[in-house]
């Protein structure tokens, strides 16, 4: 299965992966790594754990004219090295529609919090980083719910986070936790969250997870709402 990865900052996620790759422990092949920006960690990142620099390459929307010409770049690329799945960590542009209608069931995305689609939850345009983790202790807080964190493994649609799940995993999270603590928690479970997801993709046993009950109460939506709007105020840059 030929492999690309999206990354738009640090890509330890998408580094992690790449060295499970080239260390045989995953059967993947991860044959390009898209870059929304020049200058990112995670190109320098990826380049150290054994990828050559001809497998990056950078594609920035905001160099296209509309999200067409931008969807058209990221399949030209793809078809140019066949990909056969996209996994995106830490990408924060919208994906294009001609592009998830092409790898519609094999476009997966990381989360670091619980996701519910299509209730509410903590995902949403917006919710990455550290606005994720500091909305769900603050949420935690206003409710005075014993209520934890995931790290979650989803496809990738139209909307933001709005993807049926293939995993999960929860972190508790502790009493004194501060959004940076979680953060740090929560990272290398995303790393063995998402690994497993490829695994899943590579052994044909993906399956998808679903809450049978909402994560979110009804009489709970102005408090997540609140939560998410500090969250964005105290991490503007996520």
């Amino acid at each position: 299965m030929r492999l690309a990865l999206f990354i738009s900052g640090s890509g330890t996620t998408a580094t992690t992966i790449v060295k499970s790759c080239l260390t045989g422990k995953l059967a993947v092949d991860p044959v390009l790594v898209v870059a929304s920006k020049k200058d990112i960690g995670g190109i320098t990142r990826i380049q150290e754990a054994g990828l050559p620099l001809d497998k990056i390459v950078i594609i920035n929307p905001k160099n296209y004219k509309d999200q067409d010409e931008f969807g058209q770049k990221l399949l030209d690329e793809c078809d140019k090295y066949k990909v056969d799945l996209v996994g995106q960590y830490g990408w924060l542009p919208l994906t294009p529609k001609k592009f998830i209608k092409k790898f519609k069931g094999r476009i997966i995305n990381q989360h670091p919090g619980p996701l519910d689609p299509p209730r509410a939850d903590f995902g949403g345009k917006g919710m990455w980083g550290k606005r994720v983790h500091a909305s769900i202790l603050y949420f935690r807080r206003i409710t005075k719910h014993d209520f934890w964190t995931e790290a979650t493994t989803h496809f990738v649609t139209e909307e933001f986070d709005k993807g049926e799940v293939v995993k999960r995993k929860r972190v508790k999270i502790l009493p004194n936790d501060t959004v940076e603590d979680l953060q740090k928690r929560v990272l290398p479970i995303e790393h063995e969250t998402q690994i497993e997801a490829l695994n899943d993709f590579v052994l044909g046993k993906v399956k998808i997870c679903k809450r049978q009950k909402p994560l979110i109460r009804v009489d709970e939506l102005v408090m997540l709402k609140t939560a998410k709007k500090i969250a964005a105020v105290f991490y503007p840059h996520g």
